[in-house]
């Protein structure tokens, strides 16, 4: 079993940054692929950005060039960097687990706001 814990969600005015966290616990090593994954009001959950063990990294590409997410394998820990943050970024963000393929592991998630 593994367990997430994230933070670093907060309110921010458009044009800020915030870095998320997540914190991995448990059966760490059947980790390959972590995730960050958002979810605004009336939308479906998209997939934001996510990192392999080796530290292949793909993004949304609504958020290339202002996100960047990394991993530090040695603390189970992965970040989500996010800058230039814009209204539309509002959402409830995610970090989920994938021992292969797809996600089984998911945070509790954490509100980010950013105001116009």
């Amino acid at each position: 079993q593994v367990q997430l814990v994230e933070s670093g969600g907060g309110l921010v005015q458009a044009g800020e940054s915030l870095r998320l966290s997540c914190a991995a616990s448990g059966s760490i090593g059947s980790i390959n692929t972590m995730g960050w994954f958002r979810q605004a009001p009336g939308k479906q959950r998209e997939l934001v950005a996510q990192i392999t063990r080796a530290g292949s990294t793909n993004y949304v590409d609504s958020v290339k060039g202002r996100f960047i997410i990394s991993r530090d394998n040695a603390k189970s820990t992965v970040y989500l960097q996010m800058n230039s943050l814009k209204p539309e970024d509002t959402a409830v963000y995610y970090c989920a687990a994938s021992p292969s393929i797809f996600y089984n592991t998911w945070g509790q998630g954490t509100q980010v706001t950013v105001s116009s």
